[in-house]
């Protein structure tokens, strides 16, 4: 089923709701869009987020790929009491930026029962590809 405009914004604003007082919160991720196969956030690339050599950090874009791919699969469940837990991550660092904002998209490429397969793109505000990542999440549903 395709979400309307207002599902689509209801459950962006859950998901950023639910980001608060968390390590999304603390890295000024903001999901902005969703479809049925598909989650967008952005990430302000600033000291908080850079290397000691004053570079986005690949481990904020991993972070940020994990955040995308795990709010995916819970809003892609649409069930508050099943659990997602990432069980493996990997992301290849293509090209660094400074400052500015970047944009991850991620779109999921298996959706079984037990797990979710997820690809993250990010991109910086050119459209240049900065990481390229995977996210294997384990659906744990409730008893």
């Amino acid at each position: 089923m395709k979400p309307t405009l207002a599902d689509k914004a209801a459950l962006l604003a859950k998901a950023n709701a639910i980001s608060k007082n968390t390590l999304m919160e603390t890295l000024g991720i903001r999901f902005t869009d969703f479809g049925e196969d598909f989650l967008e956030a952005t990430m302000p690339v600033n000291p908080r987020v850079h290397q000691p050599a004053g570079l986005l950090h690949g481990g904020a874009n991993a972070a940020l790929a994990e955040s995308v791919g795990s709010c995916g699969s819970f809003l892609m469940l649409g069930d508050p009491k099943a659990g997602i837990v990432g069980i493996e991550v990997n992301a290849n660092h293509l090209r660094s930026i400074k400052d500015g904002m970047v944009r991850a998209r991620g779109q999921i490429l298996h959706r079984g029962r037990r797990t979710h397969v997820w690809e993250i793109k990010i991109y910086d505000e050119q459209e240049r590809l900065l990481s390229v990542c995977r996210l294997t999440n384990m659906i744990i549903q409730p008893q």
